[in-house]
């Protein structure tokens, strides 16, 4: 008998399979916005490497990315019960409540069930569940069993024996496929599907056999100025590190053994530029051994851009195109992900999804569920064509996720594949430049109360009437990391750019020492009060 093994019990594989079989049935309910009837459970856990994910500064109120799910609120029928670590705040809550068109505010509360687990210590939220019986049975009784579907940030054993425990089907990949998100993984889908990517080696497990095929693809590349050593389950670029081989060339000459060659990378590894600040490679060899890593051809060029795509794989086994965006990175190299801006460049937008679709299918033909992510890097040619050779696939909600799912919520627009751009229910075209890390120093201390009063005295909110301006996420990482995300929308790129430019305006101005007058604090907010008894 197959089985799923997490750290503290045996999951039948057979009896998940048959719990997400169900989601066939379901899968109208999911998909009818405005009047299905259904119970969804929201599970934001992060269930990766928790090491990796501490390199994210902030990372423990990244539970908050899925609050765009609380917009699903706006269909009457929809009951939602969303579980987090630590409870959140309330003006956050009631800030995604009121984003709501044509629903009163304590409709869509009464609809909304909110748990927490009461517990920050670094472990993924769905064992903290897990290992509270009485909350998942709170949970579970919570539910209509019949017309629930859970789910999640990613997938992963703790997921499975959630989904078993509570009956409730998981609507994303199983965890035995998520080796299809891995760097390894993700080259062998590319190589299977015929989709163009950067030279590099399979999976390897210590520095020596790093070493090993780093030269052996120096030897292939001759030419090759850098390479990128890739965690194979690192994440947003943190768990990269490049290696320069031009200073390095003259030490292992062409005319140089295959040995000397190996010799040479292996001396030069604690020289490795890390793209997470805090890495080193002391820590950086371990992980190597625990996670394994790859060594991939890194694309030079003076024009360079790193757009997505994104897609879904039904219950059904459709494969669908959601969404392209270009990506904007930062780092040491370039290769953290900050940001995205949608659509991405309309010079190469329709060949990504055709590189997006050929690696769903194959996806698909898996066992894969839900959504992918595939992310590019696009090189401009002398004659103005583009390159494009694709490095990654996320079978998680990625960083693109919740700007997107935000827009089609909000708006409960369409996305046109055969032009690769979303249109409002009136027929606009929207855009939107999108943040996890809009972070500055001046911003600690500021509370999502204090946020609430700036968005309303600026009026930065979203507009449901013109379907423009921001929308605002991560707020619990405001007051101690000065750590933001934000979603502005516009009716063209550039009014998105004007929108999101403002906003930064707006507060580095009320954060500014030079001239802090308080005057955007509402008198609704003072005094406080105090409850009796």
């Amino acid at each position: 008998m197959q089985t799923f093994d997490s750290s503290s019990h045996v999951i039948e594989v057979d009896t998940f399979r048959d719990l997400q079989t169900t989601l066939r049935d379901r899968w109208k309910t999911i998909e009818l916005f405005d009047n299905s009837d259904a119970d969804i459970l929201v599970i934001p856990s992060l269930s990766i490497d928790q090491r990796e994910l501490m390199k994210i500064e902030g990372c423990e109120h990244y539970e908050e990315r899925l609050l765009f799910s609380l917009i699903r609120l706006r269909n009457p029928r929809t009951r939602l019960v969303y579980v987090t670590s630590m409870p959140l705040h309330p003006s956050v809550i009631d800030y995604y409540l009121q984003l709501l068109p044509g629903i009163p505010f304590s409709h869509a509360r009464n609809r909304l069930l909110l748990l927490s687990t009461y517990d920050s210590s670094q472990k993924p939220l769905s064992q903290k569940i897990l290992e509270r019986p009485r909350l998942l049975e709170r949970i579970r009784q919570a539910l209509r069993l019949n017309k629930s579907f859970m789910t999640c940030y990613n997938s992963s054993d703790y997921e499975a024996e959630l989904s078993v425990k509570l009956g409730v089907p998981l609507y994303a990949a199983a965890p035995d496929l998520q080796i299809w998100g891995t760097k390894s993984g993700s080259r062998q889908i590319f190589a299977e599907s015929n989709v163009p990517h950067p030279k590099g080696s399979a999976l390897v497990k210590t520095a020596s056999e790093l070493a090993e095929v780093a030269a052996q693809l120096w030897e292939r590349q001759p030419t090759l100025k850098r390479m990128v050593v890739k965690l194979n389950e690192g994440i947003s670029g943190e768990g990269n590190a490049l290696l320069d081989l031009r200073p390095i060339s003259h030490m292992a000459p062409p005319s140089g053994t295959h040995s000397e060659r190996v010799a040479v990378i292996k001396e030069n590894f604690p020289l490795l530029r890390f793209q997470a600040s805090q890495e080193s490679w002391d820590n950086f060899s371990v992980r190597i051994e625990e996670l394994g890593a790859i060594v991939e051809a890194f694309v030079e060029g003076e024009i360079k851009r790193s757009p997505s795509v994104q897609g879904r794989i039904t219950p059904t086994g459709e494969v669908e195109i959601l969404s392209t965006h270009d990506q904007i990175l930062g780092g040491p190299d370039g290769q953290i992900y900050l940001g995205c801006e949608f659509p991405a460049d309309e010079a190469y937008r329709l060949r990504l999804q055709q590189y997006g679709l050929k690696v769903g299918k194959n996806l698909a033909e898996k066992g894969a569920l839900e959504r992918f992510g595939v992310d590019f890097i696009t090189v401009q040619k002398e004659n103005g064509e583009w390159d494009i050779e694709a490095i990654e696939i996320n079978l998680r909600k990625g960083g693109t996720t919740h700007p997107f799912m935000t827009l089609k919520l909000l708006t409960n627009g369409r996305y046109n594949a055969s032009t690769g751009l979303f249109y409002s229910q009136q027929g606009r075209p929207k855009y939107y430049i999108a943040t996890d890390n809009l972070q500055k120093d001046r911003y600690k201390g500021l509370l999502p109360n204090d946020l609430m009063d700036i968005i309303a005295h600026h009026r930065l909110h979203f507009d449901s009437g013109t379907e423009t301006g921001t929308v605002f996420h991560l707020m619990g990482c405001l007051s101690q990391f000065g750590k933001l995300g934000l979603t502005s929308i516009g009716d063209s790129l550039q009014e998105a750019q004007d929108i999101y430019n403002k906003v930064i305006k707006v507060l580095d101005a009320e954060t500014s020492n030079k001239n802090r007058d308080f005057s955007t604090i509402s008198e609704y907010t003072l005094p406080i009060s105090w409850e009796e008894g």
